[in-house]
């Protein structure tokens, strides 16, 4: 789903840059609520199979997994039956995944190419600058899942502890991180947070005023 959504909002910085004048007749609420639900839908569908191909297997004695949540590839390795439909599901899923960042990737080639073609680079750099947040979201959500994948497929020697931290990472990190990435950006959200941050420095400053009077 946060792959999904990381694509829509390529797209809207796609249309916004490349077609500013058309931007709200093309991306209309209605057409937004479209999209969020079509691609929450497929999400669902792509999903769903998984706890029901998982449960038709015959798993060993062994029942102890190696994260701290439910990872199909990690569920997938403690059965005894054969489990191809699994490995060619898992995978068809993953291709999915692989199409957004694809059109992500594609996405921003336009938008660069829309880019290199504004004259003045004051106006590239401050264009470009409206894309730096959601950049970022995109490596923090895809660094971590492409490392977790090229563990699993090609690192079958390595320690566990890798495989496990790459795994919490994949988990906590990018919903940690994006309300940072947007706070920092954001100058309305910004301003607000050094208001507050002020305030209570302010606040400490006079409670320590107080107790030195004291």
């Amino acid at each position: 789903m946060e792959s999904s959504v990381l694509l829509i909002m390529s797209f809207d910085r796609f249309v916004a840059i490349c077609n500013p004048l058309r931007y709200t007749s093309i991306l209309t609420s209605a057409r937004v609520l479209q999209i969020g639900l079509a691609f929450a839908l497929k999400n669902v569908l792509l999903i769903l199979p998984f706890p029901v191909t998982l449960k038709r297997l015959r798993y060993c004695k062994k029942n102890l997994l190696s994260h701290s949540y439910c990872l199909h590839q990690d569920v997938m390795k403690l059965a005894c039956s054969d489990n191809k439909f699994n490995i060619i599901y898992g995978l068809f899923v993953a291709l999915s995944g692989i199409l957004d960042i694809t059109c992500i990737f594609l996405s921003y080639a336009l938008i660069l190419r829309a880019v290199l073609g504004i004259a003045s680079q004051r106006e590239r750099l401050k264009v470009l600058s409206t894309c730096v947040s959601h950049i970022c979201a995109v490596l923090t959500f895809y660094v971590p899942v492409i490392s977790l994948a090229v563990i699993y497929r090609f690192s079958k020697h390595s320690s566990p502890i890798t495989k496990i931290l790459m795994a919490d990472i994949f988990l906590f990190v990018p919903p940690v991180m994006n309300p940072i990435i947007y706070c920092v950006k954001s100058q309305q959200i910004r301003n607000v947070i050094l208001e507050k941050l002020c305030q209570k420095q302010s606040l400490q400053i006079c409670l320590i005023s107080r107790k030195s009077n004291l």
